[in-house]
């Protein structure tokens, strides 16, 4: 979900698209959030790594 969000950041960056500049910065704060959670152990959609 990270890199999906980083993809979408530079693609709306280059093409001037503020959707997926939009649509790349949620995946990629709700990606971090994620992985932060799972890296400090709590169980993420009943798996304890959300990956």
């Amino acid at each position: 979900m990270v890199v999906l969000g980083i993809i979408l950041l530079i693609i709306g960056f280059l093409t001037g698209i503020a959707i997926l500049w939009t649509i790349g910065i949620v995946l990629l704060v709700i990606g971090a959030v994620l992985w932060l959670l799972g890296a400090v152990g709590h169980a993420v959609g009943g798996r304890r790594h959300y990956w």
